[in-house]
């Protein structure tokens, strides 16, 4: 699987939080760990071996931005801080104390996915598997990092969260998703709109793929969801 070998630490004292990034990074393959409490986080950081840490700004006894400037004194170890936090000095802090990038929440999985294979590709260049630069389905073709579509080598013009909802489907592909998992996972666990909205961006891309370049990309399963098959 893409993140076999690879382990990671949830510092987030949020349980439903840190236990939905476990399920979700465990269900691509990584290995995880979490904790909840920053003095600890760091302790476990500079004596275990982990590959990445996703490590949330507000946390008891220890601050990710103090975690981060700490570990960054013995260790070049990939850092994403996560954080509800929306306010630009919090990115520009978290990014000048080390932080390799910044993700506010909520946010879609798969841009969460992106960015940990980026960071990771930054501190270990040709160590993971080229298929991970690539996802493909009958003629189309998706880059992951650069956020891009190809069919038949043509560029696709895609907004990000079509994107977002087209590399989903295909990650899971040959498999049927029902409309709130969809919700869930490309809008966020936070998203309180009306599920409808995964149909309007279904035919989306209908129109910018089946329709423009003649093949049956997306299936309908009444009564279910959607399933993109080869």
């Amino acid at each position: 699987m893409p993140g076999e070998n690879t382990k990671i630490l949830i510092v987030e004292d949020e349980w439903k939080i840190a236990r939905f990034l476990q399920m979700e990074l465990e269900h691509e393959g990584f290995q995880t760990a979490t904790e909840a409490n920053g003095r600890q986080a760091l302790d476990r950081i500079m004596q275990e071996d982990f590959d990445l840490v996703l490590l949330d700004v507000m946390l008891p006894e220890m601050n990710g931005v103090e975690i981060c400037r700490r570990v960054r004194e013995l260790s070049d170890i990939p850092i994403i801080m996560v954080t509800a936090k929306d306010d630009i000095e919090d990115k520009v802090t978290g990014l000048d104390t080390g932080a390799d990038d910044y993700i506010t929440k909520p946010f879609a999985t798969p841009e969460l996915l992106a960015r940990i294979r980026a960071a990771l590709r930054k501190h270990r260049p040709g160590q993971l598997p080229a298929e991970e630069n690539e996802l493909h389905i009958k003629n189309l073709v998706l880059f992951p990092t650069r956020y891009e579509v190809r069919v038949n080598q043509e560029p696709v013009e895609l907004t990000k969260k079509e994107y977002d909802l087209l590399e989903y489907l295909v990650r899971n592909k040959n498999m049927v998703l029902d409309r709130d998992r969809i919700l869930q996972e490309v809008w966020g666990y936070e998203y309180m709109g009306n599920t409808n909205v995964v149909d309007v961006y279904i035919r989306y891309l209908r129109c910018k793929l089946d329709e423009q370049y003649g093949q049956k990309y997306i299936h309908t399963v009444r009564g279910v969801g959607y399933v993109v098959k080869d």
